[in-house]
């Protein structure tokens, strides 16, 4: 992988980088060649993504909408315990049922087993682990959002990258400035 310390720097500096990409932050320029950093996804950060994704969507809002009308109507008449029953259970069911997905995902599933490798460069984002590397150009990325917790990228509708703030560091300005710059400003929802 022996392009770290890329990260950043002025060419002047680091001749043996990568082509530049030129971006305009907050009236000052700088030079790009790639962002390089490591992930190990945690049950957690799935949660929190899945969270993110299910509550993004009108399902979500929905169901919780009604779950709180629900507990609102047996406020109003607290012989209707059913409302009660019914509320609860539809503000309880998705955030538990996404956990125990959560836990049985990190624990079961072999890629969140070990870290993910991922270069971010002019062309797009890669992701390695082992022997297999996989690449996604921007212009094939769906959106980029992010959470308290995480940078998340999706490469599909219902399928993303997620990039916890733990691994990210000092880099999280760099990712988030990058992903900017590359993605159309429509796609991207990230809040520094």
């Amino acid at each position: 992988m022996g392009q770290r310390g890329c990260i950043g720097r002025r060419k002047s500096k680091w001749q043996e980088c990568l082509p530049d990409v030129r971006m305009g932050v907050w009236g000052s320029e700088r030079t790009w060649t790639m962002i390089e950093f490591d992930v190990k996804i945690e049950a957690g950060d799935l949660y929190n993504y899945m969270m993110a994704h299910a509550y993004g969507s009108a399902s979500g809002l929905i169901g919780s909408c009604f779950g709180a009308l629900m507990i609102v109507i047996f406020g109003m008449d607290p012989r209707q315990w059913i409302f009660l029953v019914c509320g609860v259970i539809l503000l309880l069911y998705l955030p538990v049922t996404l956990w125990m997905k959560s836990k049985q995902l990190a624990l079961t599933n072999p890629s969140f087993q070990k870290p993910l490798h991922y270069v971010l460069d002019e062309e797009g984002i890669s992701v390695s682990q082992g022997e297999t590397t996989e690449r996604q150009a921007w212009a094939d990325l769906h959106k980029a959002t992010a959470t308290g917790r995480s940078v998340i990228v999706y490469t599909t509708k219902v399928s993303a990258a997620i990039f916890p703030n733990r691994d990210l560091g000092e880099q999280r300005t760099q990712v988030v400035e990058m992903i900017s710059t590359h993605m159309p400003p429509g796609k991207v929802r990230i809040r520094s």
